[in-house]
């Protein structure tokens, strides 16, 4: 029998805890869709983004698969933040508009934009601008906190994303995306270039441990080793094609390039997918701090004006090299297709010309 925590109400911060006991007549039942059905107050859209968010723990872990079919014995608490949280307000803040209409607007977000607020970041967010240009059309749906976003590009990436102006927009959206019915091209800049040079990595994607601002293929850690954890991992593919190779005969291997400019296509879209996927094939990207472990720069010796201003810019480099490149999709209302691209900014194309004249 499921058993509901009795003392709900919120502690000293304002948040309120529901915790279950998932008994034998539960078992198979979707874990947001459950959720939804017995936590007054919460639509399953907020019980989905708050799992997402890592609201949810099972057992002792993390756990972020609203999905996830629940199991008999599991215990389970969903953490509703505090009612003071601050709702988003508008801020006038300059966007890159790349197209708008009634339904739908798509920006080229700049690098070091966070895209919603969250603990930390409750001003100066994409949502924020989004609300003072767009004002009541944007859509509710997907949180109070993140009105119309329909995905995501982490804070240091730049580039395109298409955002919601009413619930019809954001359900046609939201559904192109799960069904991966979305073209998006992303360029990045890795240490070193894979081989060969055109490829496909299907890894699945699981968080690192009890991290859940980290992500790891699945398999690569010490937990993975646990089968309810293995089943935790979300499918995650990525096809990259090696467009330009950089420092070749400076490498300290023979043929070997000290960095590469990649464009990787999206078949999923999972939190740091393309920073993991490369990262696990030995070609991080240059300035990520997470996942940025690689060969390095041991080729490049100092003396040489080229390779001491390639030294300096990479390390110097205060973001990830993403950017996301190409967005297209069929507009869910009007089912025109739409296909947008936007160069890279300033220091992205800066890195590459440097590394060029290696």
């Amino acid at each position: 029998m499921t058993r509901n925590d009795p003392s709900l109400k919120p502690d000293a911060r304002g948040e309120t805890r529901h915790a279950f006991s998932i008994g034998p007549d539960d078992a198979g039942a979707r874990l947001d869709k459950w959720l939804s059905e017995r936590i007054e107050g919460l639509t399953r859209t907020r019980i989905k983004a708050l799992i997402e968010d890592g609201a949810l723990a099972k057992g002792a872990d993390v756990f972020t698969d609203p999905s996830w079919k629940l199991r008999e014995g599991e215990e389970i608490v969903l953490t509703e933040p505090a009612l003071a949280d601050p709702a988003p307000t508008g801020e006038a803040i300059p966007l890159d508009v790349v197209h708008e209409d009634a339904d739908l607007i798509v920006v080229n977000k700049p690098a070091g934009m966070v895209v919603h607020p969250a603990a930390g970041n409750w001003t100066g967010t994409l949502v924020n601008a989004l609300i003072h240009h767009c004002g009541d059309s944007l859509s509710g749906v997907g949180g109070v906190a993140r009105p119309g976003i329909v995905h995501r590009i982490d804070k240091d990436t730049s580039g395109l994303l298409v955002v919601a102006k009413n619930d019809a927009a954001h359900q046609g959206l939201s559904k192109l995306f799960a069904e991966h019915d979305i073209e998006r091209l992303y360029e990045a800049v890795a240490l070193g270039a894979p081989r060969p040079g055109l490829g496909t990595i299907d890894a699945p994607l699981i968080r690192a441990g009890g991290d859940r601002k980290k992500m790891t293929v699945a398999g690569r850690t010490r937990r993975d080793d646990d089968e309810d954890s293995r089943s935790d991992a979300k499918h995650a593919v990525t096809h990259y094609k090696v467009i330009e190779s950089f420092g070749r005969g400076r490498a300290k291997l023979a043929g070997d390039a000290l960095a590469s400019l990649i464009e990787c296509r999206l078949e999923t879209g999972r939190t740091h997918q393309i920073r993991v996927h490369l990262a696990s094939i030995g070609h991080p990207l240059i300035g990520d701090a997470v996942y940025g472990r690689g060969p390095g720069l041991a080729g490049l010796r100092p003396g040489d004006d080229d390779a001491d201003q390639a030294i300096a810019t990479i390390r110097t480099f205060k973001r990830q090299a993403l950017h996301a490149k190409i967005l297209g999709f069929v507009h869910p209302i009007s089912g025109e297709s739409l296909r947008f691209e936007r160069q890279a900014p300033d220091d992205f194309q800066n890195l590459i010309g440097v590394l060029s004249a290696l």
